[in-house]
């Protein structure tokens, strides 16, 4: 019931509050002054009727409601709810008789006298009305700064998980690339200086681009280029590749660190020793709406999962889940002998 209450007086700003009360009691100052014919017997009525209006209704929103509606004591509720109407009549009644009119009820055809049934009737129908409405305004309030408030809550996880696994791939990047690193220099190659510096580019580029959302789609080729320029030290006239661009990309934003993880799978699951090793990549922007990336390489085995660092196919087809929902398009196959990656993604 606390947290309900803290979540009330958030949604609805004080000022609101005053405001609402200020233009309803102008609204119904003119309508019963008009109603009347007499607007400054209007004014004293709805200045003696509007505060006890105004405490019918907090009474409700901050007291009945969190403590018997939240807590789905709904025959309590009408108990209590009628009790505060009864007082809310009795108050109401004597003070008009009091400081307005002996008729309480002037607004009626036929004289009516205070407590009668139909004086009582038409009071609390008066009070229902209005703690029906403010009412109704509040939990619509409430409703709309709770979605708003899960919203936030579920775009900052996903942010988060969005974080976390491009964080994932850096590393695994990494790693793999460490490793070719590591048997270059156990051959002593002489290309191991140059796979250094051609590491070193793409660790700069990782560290600047991958923390941004969305990122262009040229750079995303020179970093792949890069990523191949080291496959290519390391696999030397063995390996041919080639790279293919439609339509215009200058534009094209794209997530970081989303393509890489096909490129590699090229180098770990389609080289075979003393294999010509070709790998076709292709971007294609149709209509500045869907952009088609594939890619292709020699393949002629069954996919070997592995549960340990087989994590860079799974890890972006998360990030397609969260990014894209169900407007991607991903397709793996092998066919003639290589193996076919396509996917589309809108245009951003």
């Amino acid at each position: 019931m606390t947290k309900w209450l803290e979540n009330s007086n958030r949604s609805i700003p004080r000022r609101y509050h005053i405001l609402f009360w200020v233009v309803y009691f102008i609204f119904n100052v003119i309508r019963w002054g008009s109603y009347y014919n007499d607007y400054w017997y209007s004014l004293k009525s709805n200045l003696v009727t509007f505060p006890m209006a105004m405490i019918l209704v907090y009474i409700n929103i901050y007291i009945l409601v969190p403590k018997f509606i939240v807590t789905k004591k709904f025959k309590s509720y009408i108990f209590y709810f009628i009790i505060v109407l009864c007082v809310f009549y009795v108050v109401r009644t004597e003070l008009i008789y009091s400081l307005i009119n002996e008729n309480v009820w002037p607004e009626s055809e036929t004289p009516q006298k205070a407590y009668s049934f139909n004086h009582i009737v038409v009071v609390f129908l008066i009070g229902i009305y209005e703690v029906g409405l403010v009412t109704t305004i509040k939990l619509t309030a409430d409703w709309i700064a709770e979605r708003k408030r899960s919203e936030q809550l579920q775009e900052i996880q996903l942010r988060t998980e969005l974080d976390f696994l491009k964080s994932q791939i850096q590393p695994h990047f990494f790693f793999n690339t460490l490793n070719n690193l590591y048997a270059l220099t156990l051959e002593k190659s002489d290309v191991a200086p140059s796979v250094v510096l051609k590491l070193s580019d793409i660790m700069q580029h990782i560290l600047y681009d991958a923390s941004e959302p969305i990122i262009r789609l040229y750079d995303v080729l020179n970093y792949i280029q890069s990523y191949i320029d080291l496959e290519r030290l390391r696999y030397g006239d063995r390996m041919e590749s080639n790279t293919e661009i439609i339509g215009e990309i200058e534009d094209v934003m794209v997530p970081p660190l989303l393509f890489l993880p096909f490129i590699e799978n090229c180098f770990k699951h389609g080289v075979k020793e003393n294999d010509k090793i070709e790998v076709d990549i292709s971007f294609e922007n149709v209509n500045n709406k869907m952009l088609i990336f594939k890619v292709e390489n020699p393949f002629d085995k069954p996919v070997q999962k592995t549960v340990k660092h087989g994590i860079g196919i799974e890890n972006v087809k998360r990030r397609l889940e969260l990014l894209f929902k169900n407007e991607y398009y991903l397709k793996t196959s092998i066919n003639d002998k290589k193996y076919c990656v396509e996917l589309k993604i809108p245009i951003q």
